[in-house]
């Protein structure tokens, strides 16, 4: 396979869905060097064309991904698909990034975010994972401060856009906001509404959304001594996803510090001026891939706690950016 800055075979699979496209534009936004796009969907979508770089490419099946050689793949086709067709890539040698929730908390796959973990990564590794939306952007958040104070616990309460659902769910909004009947993503309108259930709810009362963040955070900072609680609620929004996020340390901090490792991490924008009511919002947010910083400050209630707001586009830094970026690290190491 094609190494270190030359030029290579990319498959989308999923390529025609909201996360697909958005990794065929950020592929692009980003130069990513590819050499040839192949763009995998279901069979309905099978024999379209996408424009990417000016240039079609027609929609094949699995198959014919598989048999083109790329060297990755980035998945945002659901979990089942994943757990079907990730392996049949892997064994063909293509290293698959995987968005869905498939493969996140097996033991023998990583679990990436680039600027925390992705020194984990080798050559054998076929399959990795890119963690749920909602979980990146808290761990870029708080990765700087769990090196310096240690985090103890966290409390977590998310305020999610619908593009996290899918096409269906824009629409329902779109819909509702114009009084058009149509069909509905969720059990409940969505606009003028919140919704406090992301995902099914599992038998300790929580939903998955919730448990993956709680299991996915101990796993990317590799520390599984952190304690996570987490409410994940559905808004009528679609710039990207809200965090309220109150953080216990195991030792004292100084907000002045707190802020200084913010401003000097990778990933991260502060955005926080409360003289001029400056803080971080989804429609700041919108088509960027940083994740955002603000309202921070000393929970009053107990000790060497804080409590932080963090914003992010789920489309971008919450899956399309973060794969891609997990496949730039790879192309720079040469672990493709």
């Amino acid at each position: 396979m094609k190494k270190g800055g030359q030029k290579m075979k990319v498959a989308v699979v999923g390529a025609t869905g909201l996360v697909g496209t958005k990794m065929l534009q950020v592929l692009a936004e980003r130069n990513f060097p590819v050499t040839e796009l192949i763009p995998v969907a279901s069979e309905k979508s099978v024999g379209k064309e996408i424009i990417f770089k000016g240039k079609p490419y027609k929609v094949v099946r699995m198959t014919e991904a598989i048999a083109a050689k790329p060297a990755v793949a980035l998945f945002s086709a659901g979990g089942g698909t994943s757990l079907e067709w990730a392996p049949k890539f892997a064994e063909a040698g293509i290293t698959v990034i995987d968005n869905s929730s498939a493969w996140r908390m097996d033991p023998t796959k990583p679990l990436v975010v680039p600027e925390i973990n992705a020194d984990i990564l080798t050559v054998n590794d076929k399959i990795i994972a890119n963690p749920n939306c909602s979980t990146i952007q808290m761990v870029v958040a708080l990765n700087p401060l769990h090196k310096k104070y240690g985090i103890k616990r966290i409390v977590v309460s998310t305020y999610q856009s619908v593009t996290g659902t899918g096409v269906k769910a824009v629409t329902q909004l779109l819909n509702e906001r114009k009084g058009v009947t149509g069909e509905m993503a969720y059990k409940y309108p969505i606009d003028l509404n919140v919704i406090p259930q992301i995902d099914v709810f599992l038998d300790n009362g929580y939903t998955k959304e919730e448990m993956k963040m709680v299991k996915e955070t101990c796993k990317i900072m590799r520390d599984d001594s952190i304690r996570v609680t987490a409410t994940t609620v559905r808004i009528p929004v679609m710039g990207g996803h809200s965090e309220a996020v109150n953080i216990e340390f195991g030792k004292d901090y100084d907000l002045d510090e707190v802020k200084s490792l913010l401003v000097s991490s990778p990933g991260i924008v502060v955005v926080d001026d409360i003289a001029n009511q400056q803080y971080p919002m989804p429609m700041n947010a919108y088509e960027k891939d940083e994740v955002f910083v603000g309202r921070l400050r000393r929970d009053e209630s107990q000790p060497n706690t804080l409590n932080m707001w963090v914003v992010s586009d789920n489309l971008r830094k919450g899956a399309a950016t973060n794969a891609v970026q997990i496949a730039e690290y790879l192309l720079s190491k040469n672990l493709l």
